[in-house]
C-alpha cells in the first residue's frame, strides 16, 4: 500500500479546506457587488468558477477568430459544490459595463450543466474587437457563486476587407519578370521607418506571408520565440495571419519595422517535386495599426513606400536542404532607425485576392519551446566532429564556432550513426545541411531562421582546426507547434517510461504546425493514416484540440468536388489517388476529437465533409464492397509479398476498404443523431447495415475463416473494433485472432491499420495480459525493441534500425514517426482503465487493468471539467487505487476482476456504489 498516496490525499484535502475558508471569507468583506446581499445570501455564495477559456482552450487572447465565441469554464476546484445546475454568462464591451450592464450578451440564468463550447448568442464580434466576459453557477442546491474574474478576447482581422496593406516583394522576384530559382530561393528583406508623435494606447501588428517572415521592430525581434510563421495551410484557400502586440514595442519619434522572408512550404519544394522548388514567389502583407490616447490613428501598412533587398547575409533557405549564411553580407543596424538604405530598392505590390481568404491562426505558432546541450563529443577528426545530444527531436542548432576568414563552416544532422558512422541516407533527397561562411576569424555565432531539421547528431566541419572541439560550441533550439504537454503517465517500469517518453517525443517532433509523418527527410507531409492513428493518443497526452480543430479546416478546403480527400493536408500534386483507412479521416478525426471534448461544433463543422466523404467511398464500391485503392496495412511486419508490395501488408486490400467504409458510415450516422439530422439517420442506418451484411459475407466463411487473403490479425480486428459481425460470432473471432498472436509467439504482426486497434479488442476479449505480453515483449516486432536499440523516438518500421546492423537495408527509415505511438492509447484507457462513457468525459468508466509486470502506475487525463488522477499499486495480491473524480462528473467503476473490493472516502466507507460523484477515493481489491 502506498502510504504517501494517502498522506497527500489527506493533506489536500486539508489544505482545500483552508483556502475555501479564506477565499469566502475574503469573498464575503470584498466582493462589491455582493454588498447589498443579505447575510444569508453571503452565505450561501460559492467558490467563483475558474480556468476561464474562448474556443480551443484560449485565454485572453489577442487576434482570435471566432465571430462567435465558444465559452468553457470549469467549478472552481476549492468551490464546496461538486455539479453544476445553472450558469449565467455576460458579455460586454467594457469592464464597466460587464458588471453593470452587459451591453452584448447575457444570457440570464441557464438551467444546465454544461461547463464547456457554450456559445456566444449576441450580435457576431467584429475585427478587432475587444470583448470581456464572465461566468457564474448554480450548484446542485441552486446556491449561486461568485462571478469569475473577467476575462477578454480581442479579435483579428477577420476578412480580406479588414486589409489595407497590399503583398510586396522583391522587383526581381516578381513572376513577370521571370525570376530564375535561385533569385526566389533568396530570402528578401524589407524595411520601413515612420514617426510617431503622440502617446500610443495600443499597436497591433497583423502579419503573415506568402512563404515564411521573420519581422523585427526597430532591431529587436517582434517575437524570440515564433518560428517558421505563418505556418501551412492550402494557400490557394487560405492564408493565416498572426497578430502581435506592440503598444509597449513602439516609441515616440522614429520607427523602423523590419522583416525577413523566405519561401517555406509556399514555394520550396515538397516531398522530392524537384521541379516545382522555388517556383513560386514569395510576397509579405503587414499592417501596424496604432491607436493614440487622442482617438486619432495611424496605420503602417506594406506598399510600395517599403525599401527591399536581397544582398542581405541568409542566401538560400529550404525546409528540407537547410540555410546558407554569408557573414560578409551582413548590413548592420538594416532593421533599426537612420540605416541608409540608398542601395535597397522599392517593393513592387500586388493586390489582395478575395478568392484566397486571409484569417486569424487558429492555434499557436510553432515556437522554440527549450533547449538541450550535447550528451558527449564522439568521432573527432583533424576536420570535423559529432555531437550528440541523446534525443532525437526537431528543430534547428545553434553554433559558437571559433572560425577561420573564408573557410565553410558546415552544420549536418543524422538521426543515428549507422555502424559507428555518420549517416544521413534516410533523409534521402533532403540535404538538410546549414552552410556559414565567415568573413573573419574568431568566434561565430549563428542559428539559421528558415528551415527545420530532424536530428540526434550534429556534424560540424570547417572550424578553426587548431581549436579542441567542446561541447559548449552547439546547442539545439527544439521546435514544435506550441502545444501544452501533459507528461501525465508514469509506472514502475523503466522501459515503460523511456516509450511514454519516445512517443512524446515523436508528438512533439511532428506536430510542426500540421501533423506531419515525420520531420527529417524529403517528405514531411500531413499524412492522414498515420492521423487517424493517432488523434486520440495525442488528445490525452497534450492540449492539442486547436492543432486538430484547425488541420480539420485545411482538409475541408482540400476535399475534392467528388468527395475525395487527399493522402496528405495540404495537398500538393505528388500522389493523386486517396487511400482506404486514409480518407476516411474526414469521419474518424472529428468524431474522436468530439468524445474526447465534447465539443459539438466539430461535429457540425465537419459534417459535410463527412458526407461527401461516404459519397466518395460509395463510388468506390460495388454492391456496397469497397474497391478503394488503399496503402494496405502499411508495414505489417513477416509480409509474405517481397518488394515494394511487401509494404502493404498481408490483409485483403477489398476487406480494409469495406470495413473503413462501414466505419465511416457509422460514425457519420453517430454524428447525425448527435446533430439531429433525422433526414440523414434513417438512411445511414440501413445502409450500415447492408454493408456490415456484405462484408460478413464476402470475406469469411461461416466459420469465420477469411475467404480472401491469409487470414490476419489485422482482418480480425478490424471485424471486432469496427463491430462488423453479429454479437453471436464475436467469440469465435476473439478466439482466432489470438490464436493468430499465439502462432506469432505472442508477437503483433500489425501494421499502420491493425496496431491502433489491437490493444482494445484484446482488452475487450478480456486478455489484457496478452496486451501487457505484446507490450512488454524485448524482440522483434515490439515496441521494446526499438528501446533496446536506442531509440528516443517512435519509428516508422518496427525493425528500422538495429545498434549491431545500423539501419534496416530495405530503406524508408525514419526514426521519429509517431504511428506506432498510439499504443499511448491504451496508457490511459487500458493500464489506468479510463474511458469516456459520455463525450467530453462527463461520466468515464474506471477499470484499470492490472499486470505483475507493475507495481506502481500513476496518470492523469485532463478533461474539460478537470483532472481525473488515478494511480494504482499493487502488493501481493492486493491492488490499491487512488482516485479523483472532477467536478461536475461521475466515474462508473468496473472492478469486476477484483474480489474483496473496499471504498474510502474521507477515511469512510462507500457502500453499494458503482457511480462515483466527485472527490478523491481509496480503493482496494485482490487481484
Amino acid at each position: 500500500m502506498n502510504l504517501s498516496k494517502h498522506y497527500s490525499l489527506s493533506n489536500k484535502t486539508f489544505v482545500k479546506a483552508l483556502i475555501i475558508t479564506s477565499i469566502m471569507c475574503f469573498n464575503a468583506a470584498c466582493n462589491n457587488e455582493r454588498k447589498a446581499e443579505s447575510p444569508k445570501q453571503t452565505s450561501e455564495l460559492i467558490a467563483a468558477p475558474a480556468d476561464l477559456k474562448v474556443g480551443e482552450g484560449f485565454k485572453s487572447s489577442i487576434g482570435y477568430y471566432e465571430s462567435e465565441p465558444r465559452f468553457s469554464w470549469q467549478i472552481g476546484e476549492i468551490a464546496h459544490s461538486n455539479f453544476q445546475s445553472a450558469y449565467q454568462v455576460q458579455v460586454a464591451t467594457t469592464l464597466n459595463l460587464l458588471k453593470e450592464q452587459p451591453d452584448l450578451w447575457d444570457s440570464k440564468k441557464v438551467n444546465s450543466s454544461s461547463t464547456s463550447w457554450v456559445k456566444y448568442q449576441g450580435e457576431p464580434l467584429t475585427s478587432r474587437q475587444k470583448v470581456y466576459w464572465r461566468v457564474r453557477v448554480w450548484d446542485e442546491e441552486n446556491q449561486t457563486s461568485n462571478w469569475s474574474d473577467p476575462q477578454s478576447i480581442e479579435l483579428g482581422l477577420l476578412t480580406n476587407k479588414d486589409w489595407q496593406a497590399k503583398w510586396i516583394g522583391h522587383p526581381d522576384t516578381k513572376q513577370a519578370n521571370q525570376p530564375s530559382k535561385t533569385t526566389i530561393a533568396t530570402p528578401q528583406y524589407f524595411r520601413k521607418s515612420f514617426n510617431i508623435n503622440k502617446d500610443i494606447e495600443k499597436a497591433r501588428l497583423y502579419i503573415t506571408s506568402k512563404g515564411v517572415f521573420k519581422p523585427y521592430i526597430n532591431g529587436k525581434e517582434v517575437s524570440k520565440v515564433d518560428v517558421m510563421t505563418p505556418g501551412w495551410t492550402p494557400y490557394s484557400k487560405r492564408i493565416e495571419t498572426l497578430t502581435y502586440d506592440m503598444t509597449n514595442k513602439l516609441t515616440k519619434g522614429e520607427n523602423t519595422l523590419a522583416s525577413i522572408l523566405a519561401g517555406g512550404w509556399f514555394s520550396a519544394r515538397i516531398a522530392d517535386l524537384k521541379d516545382t522548388d522555388h517556383v513560386h514567389s514569395p510576397l509579405l502583407l503587414a499592417q501596424l495599426e496604432i491607436h493614440f490616447t487622442d482617438g486619432s490613428s495611424q496605420v503602417v501598412a506594406t506598399d510600395q513606400s517599403w525599401k527591399v533587398t536581397q544582398n542581405g547575409p541568409i542566401r538560400f533557405a529550404s525546409n528540407y536542404d537547410g540555410e546558407h549564411y554569408s557573414q560578409a553580407l551582413e548590413q548592420p543596424n538594416w532593421n533599426k532607425n537612420n540605416f541608409n538604405s540608398a542601395t535597397w530598392q522599392s517593393a513592387y505590390t500586388q493586390k489582395i485576392d478575395p478568392a484566397i481568404k486571409l484569417s486569424p491562426k487558429r492555434h499557436a505558432p510553432i515556437r522554440v519551446i527549450n533547449e538541450l546541450s550535447p550528451i558527449k563529443i564522439i568521432n573527432i577528426s583533424k576536420d570535423s566532429v559529432v555531437f550528440d545530444f541523446g534525443q532525437n527531436m526537431v528543430g534547428v542548432p545553434e553554433i559558437e564556432v571559433p572560425s577561420v576568414a573564408n573557410q565553410k563552416i558546415k552544420v549536418e544532422f543524422a538521426e543515428a550513426l549507422h555502424k559507428g558512422e555518420f549517416y544521413t541516407d534516410n533523409y534521402r533527397s533532403a540535404l538538410s545541411t546549414n552552410y556559414f561562411t565567415p568573413s573573419k576569424s574568431g568566434l561565430i555565432k549563428y542559428k539559421p531562421t528558415f528551415t527545420f531539421h530532424g536530428y540526434r547528431y550534429i556534424k560540424l566541419s570547417g572550424f578553426d582546426s587548431s581549436k579542441k572541439p567542446s561541447k559548449d560550441w552547439v546547442k539545439a533550439l527544439v521546435q514544435h507547434s506550441d502545444i501544452k504537454l501533459y507528461d501525465n503517465f508514469n509506472s514502475s517500469h523503466t522501459k515503460l517510461n523511456q516509450l511514454f517518453s519516445n512517443i512524446n517525443w515523436g508528438l512533439k517532433s511532428n506536430f510542426y504546425d500540421v501533423p506531419l509523418d515525420c520531420p527529417q527527410r524529403d517528405e514531411r507531409l500531413g499524412w492522414t493514416g498515420d492521423a487517424n492513428a493517432f488523434v486520440t493518443p495525442s488528445m490525452y497526452m497534450a492540449d492539442a484540440y486547436g492543432f486538430w480543430s484547425a488541420w480539420l479546416e485545411s482538409m475541408r478546403e482540400e476535399q475534392t468536388d467528388n468527395g475525395k480527400i487527399p493522402l496528405y493536408i495540404p495537398y500538393v500534386e505528388w500522389i493523386k489517388w486517396t487511400s482506404s483507412g486514409w480518407g476516411d479521416a474526414a469521419t474518424i478525426i472529428p468524431w474522436e476529437l468530439y468524445i474526447m471534448t465534447g465539443d459539438e461544433s466539430v461535429l457540425s463543422d465537419n459534417y459535410a465533409m463527412m458526407k461527401n466523404w461516404l459519397n466518395y467511398h460509395e463510388s468506390q464500391s460495388n454492391n456496397h464492397i469497397s474497391n478503394m485503392q488503399t496503402f494496405g496495412d502499411w508495414l505489417q511486419p513477416y509480409p509474405e509479398a517481397k518488394g515494394k508490395k511487401a509494404n502493404r501488408g498481408d490483409t485483403d486490400f477489398s476487406l480494409i476498404g469495406t470495413a473503413f467504409y462501414a466505419r465511416s458510415v457509422e460514425l457519420t450516422l453517430n454524428t447525425a443523431k448527435v446533430l439531429n439530422q433525422h433526414a440523414d439517420i434513417e438512411q445511414l442506418t440501413k445502409l450500415h447495415q447492408q454493408i456490415k451484411t456484405a462484408f460478413r459475407d464476402t470475406f469469411f466463411d461461416k466459420n469465420l475463416i477469411p475467404k480472401k487473403g491469409k487470414p490476419t490479425q489485422t482482418a480480425y480486428l478490424l471485424a471486432l473494433e469496427f463491430n462488423l459481425l453479429e454479437p453471436a460470432e464475436t467469440k469465435k473471432a476473439q478466439h482466432l485472432l489470438i490464436e493468430l498472436i499465439e502462432e506469432a509467439d505472442n508477437h503483433l504482426r500489425t501494421g499502420f491499420l491493425g496496431t491502433p486497434l489491437l490493444a482494445s479488442a484484446l482488452q475487450e476479449a478480456g486478455r489484457s495480459d496478452l496486451v501487457y505480453q505484446l507490450l512488454f515483449k524485448e524482440s522483434y516486432p515490439s515496441w521494446f525493441y526499438s528501446i533496446n536499440n536506442g531509440a528516443t523516438t517512435t519509428w516508422e518500421r518496427w525493425n528500422s534500425y538495429s545498434l549491431e546492423d545500423g539501419f534496416n537495408p530495405q530503406g524508408m527509415n525514419s526514426l521519429n514517426h509517431y504511428a506506432y505511438g498510439t499504443i499511448s492509447r491504451w496508457f490511459y484507457e487500458g493500464i489506468l482503465g479510463i474511458t469516456p462513457i459520455k463525450a467530453g468525459f462527463k461520466e468515464f468508466k474506471v477499470s484499470p487493468q492490472f499486470s505483475y509486470h507493475l507495481n506502481q502506475v500513476g496518470g492523469t487525463v485532463q478533461t474539460t471539467n478537470g483532472a481525473i488522477e488515478l494511480d494504482w499499486s499493487l502488493e501481493g495480491d492486493t491492488a490499491s487505487i487512488s482516485l479523483t473524480v472532477p467536478k461536475n462528473s461521475a466515474a462508473i467503476l468496473d472492478l469486476d476482476h477484483l474480489t474483496n473490493v473496499t471504498i474510502l472516502q474521507h477515511g469512510k466507507p462507500v457502500t453499494g456504489q458503482k457511480k462515483l460523484t466527485p472527490g478523491e477515493y481509496l480503493i482496494h481489491g485482490k487481484i
